[in-house]
């Protein structure tokens, strides 16, 4: 009896002491518990998406991936999985297991540290959510209190589902979720049970025992989570069997990105982290971006097959490098590709390393494609680069162009509509592109293009470069002169202009391209044709400073337009869309409508966060339009973002804007008649392959050709097409016949037409698939007359020498026509009959 008395006692004494222990570590730690209470508000960190105006995935930021499900999402397997692996008690215990912390004890007594966990799932989503994963005893029994707290505060099913959601998984996917679209591409709600049972695996060492890192390691944890299921009778011996029996598939599977638009994607993600700072990165907000997928598809198409054009016509420059050379001990297999994956693919540019080369074919092998062939007319394209003017000769035999062991670039295209695709050896130009489409009625930016590829450079030539704009500023030259008076029937002098700039102290003469010259030419034919020197004229007969005050109009900043009369010829600096927001004047009816790009932003539950609401054009009901005096050119407010209208303000009249219309309309359709011998062409002839008559656009080109642009309309979308080198000092050159081509190929000076309107022309030819020619919308306040194409006067002939043009209702010509009739109507200064 007293020794069953002392063994009371000490074991008392013990239990006190243990109380105690346990009580004085909890006042210890208690300071640094976490509040658990924030379990029941947790935001889970997901990733921000970006999307088309459609739905389309063009983007997602953040380091997380993560798919949150609720508890009922999750299938009962991985529930019952989770717990035979990681916790068979889970619905038993109070949120720690004192058979498991016994057993660890034991070990650290043994061992002296802790080699084995005992952590429950309470303890792991305790651990996940407020501790570090750091072996020590104090965070152990940090982990123990908090767990407590946990099962007091939330049920079995929220720990379950927050454990589920929360865990990390390897490969940057955090819960169960983002795991099944990591590993096997699916939702978690489609995964097998064997798929089920590799990923319940998983925590334990996420980074090891997951797939892709080791399909074996992942195969034999995968059996003992099936055995453990096995074992606690959640599955059957045949569901077991067959299970165990299934072939583990797996790969990473990325973010599927649906519409390639990451210039788009990088402003929506600065724009995200200016508005909402680097929280919204983990927010789970998706932005809806005002892209369209398949013009954006399309303007990525038309734009590099464009620029890759202009950069194999000039030439090839060479293999990127040699990996082994003639004598040398050639690569294996293993060494190639190992070549291959340290070399980038940048969009359809994908790395190849030459394995044999004949007479007039060549095997390369493609990074992840394996071995292919190249053509003939994949090769013969590529004589040799000497510079931007001047090209050798064309190549004989596939080895002329391709030695063994050289990588290069390929890429696949189709040589026509009716062939199917095949590899055509490339290079990574060297000059860069720039591409943008906007809703002219509202301002939506449709697509946009940045450059060649984001990934080889993240400039954004749309939205950040600023370049001369060449003659693509004519139209705005032109519309001064409208209203300040002139019509399209209006003679111009297209003579040359010898003017003596004292700043200079030499003759300033400006000179068409070519540098030929007709004499008197109506204002239509003189933007048509984009003539320097009538452009020129035209601004000297608004003036100078009115001139650059009227262009303000279009939201040009005063200070990019130049105090010298080479603005008329596009001296002055703007960027892309600067130009599209400026076009868009002219295609909606001369109203000015601020680019934008963000049409939406909700939060991860498809609440709307953000909504933009821009100006657009009254169509019906509208206010009282602002009293444009055309004769003086007072600046227009343009600033949408302080009025309180919601509609577009007014900038240049309908009638001025129909007229600009027409006149890029000739510049595509020409004009005359070419079976009287009057007929002519515009510079953008090319444009007529689409058929269409509802366009017009106008050809840009810098000195020395430095800069290519083409811009201009369709029904709904204003188009500007930009192509050069980001080194202004480089010229865009010229290339001579190619004898292994055919007749189609450009050939001579590089120029807005032959550079940049190819991408305009395929563009529109997608955009504007299946929507119906629009007929002319001639505004009230529009005239017609019949015109003598010489004079401009009025006729009443109805043959070749006579045409139907355009005024506004008051300037229509009042005289007719006479061969007695003087040429020159217009006075110059001095006071000397000239035409301006």
């Amino acid at each position: 009896m007293k020794f069953i008395k002392r063994l009371f006692i000490f074991t008392l004494v013990c239990m006190i002491l243990g109380v105690g222990t346990i009580f004085g570590f909890y006042l210890h730690v208690k300071p640094d518990l976490p509040d658990v209470a924030t379990l029941k508000e947790v935001e889970l960190q997901t990733p921000m998406q970006v999307f088309s105006q459609d739905g389309k995935l063009i983007s997602q930021f953040g380091e997380k991936r993560r798919i949150p499900v609720t508890y009922d999402e999750i299938p009962q397997h991985l529930i019952e999985a989770l717990i035979a692996t990681e916790d068979s008690r889970f619905y038993d215990h109070p949120g720690i297991d004192p058979i498991g912390i016994t057993r660890a004890a034991i070990v650290v007594a043994m061992s002296g540290s802790a080699k084995q966990g005992a952590s429950t799932i309470t303890q792991q989503l305790a651990r996940n959510f407020f501790l570090s994963n750091e072996k020590k005893i104090m965070r152990k029994i940090k982990e123990i209190f908090i767990a407590i707290h946990i099962e007091q505060l939330l049920t079995k099913q929220e720990i379950m589902e927050l454990y589920v959601n929360k865990i990390f998984l390897g490969y940057r996917s955090y819960g169960f979720g983002a795991a099944a679209r990591v590993y096997f591409g699916k939702e978690l709600q489609e995964l097998t049970l064997s798929e089920i049972a590799t990923l319940a695996g998983m925590p334990k060492a996420p980074s090891t025992l997951n797939p892709i890192y080791s399909l074996k390691r992942a195969t034999e944890r995968r059996n003992v989570v099936l055995k453990r299921m096995l074992d606690e009778k959640y599955i059957t011996k045949d569901e077991y069997n067959q299970a165990k029996e299934e072939e583990i598939i797996s790969r990473y599977h990325g973010a599927e990105i649906e519409v390639s638009a990451p210039y788009v994607a990088e402003l929506a993600r600065a724009w995200m982290v200016s508005r909402y700072g680097e929280d919204a990165y983990t927010s789970g907000m998706n932005i809806y971006t005002t892209v369209d997928s398949k013009l954006q598809e399309a303007a990525n198409r038309s734009a590099i097959n464009n620029l890759l054009g202009y950069d194999e016509r000039h030439g090839y420059r060479g293999a990127e490098k040699v990996l082994w050379k003639a004598g040398d001990t050639p690569f294996d297999q293993e060494k190639i590709e190992k070549a291959l994956d340290d070399t980038p693919s940048y969009g359809g540019l994908i790395p190849a390393v030459v394995t044999q080369v004949n007479q007039k074919d060549a095997t390369v092998w493609v990074k992840r494609q394996g071995s292919q062939s190249l053509d003939w007319d994949a090769i013969k394209w590529a004589r040799k680069f000497i510079s931007d003017e001047r090209q050798g000769s064309a190549p004989k035999k596939a080895s002329d162009v391709l030695a063994v062991g050289e990588l290069v670039w390929v890429r696949l295209k189709k040589a026509n509509d009716e062939e199917a695709e095949k590899w055509y050896l490339s290079q990574i130009p060297s000059a860069n592109t720039a591409f943008i489409a906007m809703n002219p009625e509202n301002g939506a930016v449709v697509s946009l293009v940045g450059g060649f590829n984001f990934e080889h450079n993240k400039f954004n030539r749309a939205t950040q470069s600023v370049r001369q704009v060449g003659s693509s500023i004519k139209p705005f030259i032109y519309a001064a002169g409208i209203d300040s008076g002139l019509t399209l029937a209006s003679l111009i002098n297209d003579a040359p202009i010898h003017h003596w700039d004292e700043s200079q102290g030499k003759a300033w003469r400006p000179k068409n391209s070519p540098p030929t010259y007709v004499g008197p030419t109506r204002l239509r034919v003189g933007l048509a044709q984009s003539k320097n020197v009538m452009a020129v004229r035209v601004l000297r007969e608004v003036g100078l400073q009115e001139t650059r005050q009227y262009l303000t109009r279009f939201g040009f900043n005063l200070d990019d337009l130049p105090h010298s009369d080479t603005i008329a010829l596009g001296a002055g600096s703007l960027t892309p869309m600067k130009v599209a927001q400026g076009y868009s004047v002219f295609a909606n009816g001369g109203y000015y409508v601020e680019p934008f790009y963000i049409s939406r932003v909700e939060s991860p539950y498809g609440d709307v966060e953000f909504e933009a609401n821009p100006k657009t054009i009254c169509k019906t009901n509208c206010p009282a339009p602002i009293d444009l005096d055309e004769n003086e050119f007072q600046e227009v407010d343009v600033d949408v973002n302080t009025t309180e209208s919601p509609y577009a303000p007014q900038v240049i009249s309908a009638q001025t804007a129909f007229l600009v219309r027409e006149m890029m309309y000739s510049n595509v359709w020409g004009g005359g008649d070419w079976r009287s011998g009057s007929g002519w062409n515009g510079t953008g002839w090319r444009a007529r392959k689409l058929k269409r008559h509802d366009i017009g656009g106008k050809t840009g080109t810098t000195n020395d050709t430095r800069d290519a642009w083409y811009a201009g309309y369709g029904p709904g979308v204003v188009a500007i097409s930009w192509v050069g080198f980001d080194a202004h000092n480089r010229t865009l050159g010229r290339s001579t016949y190619n004898s292994n081509l055919g007749k189609q190929q450009i050939t001579g000076g590089e120029a807005g037409a032959k550079t940049a309107q190819p991408s305009w022309i395929d563009f529109m030819s997608s955009a504007l698939d299946g929507v119906e020619e629009q007929r002319k919308q001639v505004p009230s306040g529009i005239v017609r007359a019949r015109i003598d194409r010489e004079s401009g006067l009025l006729t009443k002939k109805t043959d070749g020498s006579s045409m139907v043009e355009y005024f506004k209702e008051g300037t229509e010509p009042t005289e007719y026509v006479s061969r007695e009739t003087p040429d020159s109507i217009y006075m110059s200064e001095d006071g000397s009959e000239e035409l301006f």
